[in-house]
């Protein structure tokens, strides 16, 4: 993240209240995750963590997450009526609290959600000023913001992969803002989580998907989390 703050990181987003914190930031979150999943799930299970384990439900940190992944936007009045909604609309949730997980941050969200037989587990945080980092994708260290244009690369763990997956990104003139590596074991699966600063042609993606040893690849554009 840049050391420089704008004027959207001093005051916040246009938002359904109470905080930023346990609204904006959990709303966006989930509108992250359910775009790691592909799709709007119709089953989750959400797990709170620390602070937010002890305020979800007096904040309205339970009707922002459902709200986030039936997709609304942090203004959309909707989301007051999120559990009603989500009924009408078939997502079926369960709510989970852990009071004292030190592991994490204060405001942490685990998100278990699922889409027929796709399935994805996202661990978020909510930063505060609508900010989010996505902590964990299935397992594996992200941390991405969502902020940016965004490559979740799962591949086998070969020599040369980070160099060839950075020269097919660079061939797009996209600079890349940030890029991190999480691996199971050595020569095992390893997860390539790459932030830039403007899209990819979907050519590229499909390109990168004929790849033998790349097994999966996630790409969020720069969206309006």
């Amino acid at each position: 993240m840049s050391g420089k703050s704008s004027v959207f990181d001093m005051i916040g987003p246009v938002m359904i209240g109470p905080s930023s914190s346990h609204t904006a930031g959990v709303v966006r979150i989930a509108r992250a995750a359910i775009r790691v999943l592909g799709a709007k799930p119709d089953k989750a299970e959400l797990t709170f963590y620390n602070s937010f384990a002890r305020t979800y439900e007096g904040h309205g940190s339970d009707k922002a997450i459902i709200g986030g992944l039936m997709d609304f936007k942090t203004d959309d009045p909707k989301i007051k009526q999120a559990f009603e909604i989500a009924k009408e609309q078939g997502l079926e949730y369960k709510f989970k609290s852990v009071g004292n997980a030190s592991v994490y941050h204060p405001n942490t969200i685990k998100l278990n959600i699922s889409k027929g037989e796709q399935k994805v587990e996202v661990i978020g945080e909510s930063l505060g000023g609508g900010l989010i980092n996505i902590a964990f994708v299935d397992g594996f260290n992200a941390d991405f913001t969502a902020q940016s244009h965004t490559l979740i690369i799962k591949a086998q763990d070969i020599s040369g992969a980070i160099a060839f997956i950075s020269s097919v990104i660079a061939q797009e003139k996209a600079n890349i803002a940030t890029m991190s590596v999480s691996r199971k074991g050595k020569n095992d699966e390893a997860c390539h989580v790459i932030e830039m600063d403007s899209g990819i042609q979907a050519i590229t993606i499909e390109y990168l998907r004929s790849i033998p040893w790349i097994k999966q690849i996630i790409y969020i554009p720069d969206i309006d989390l």
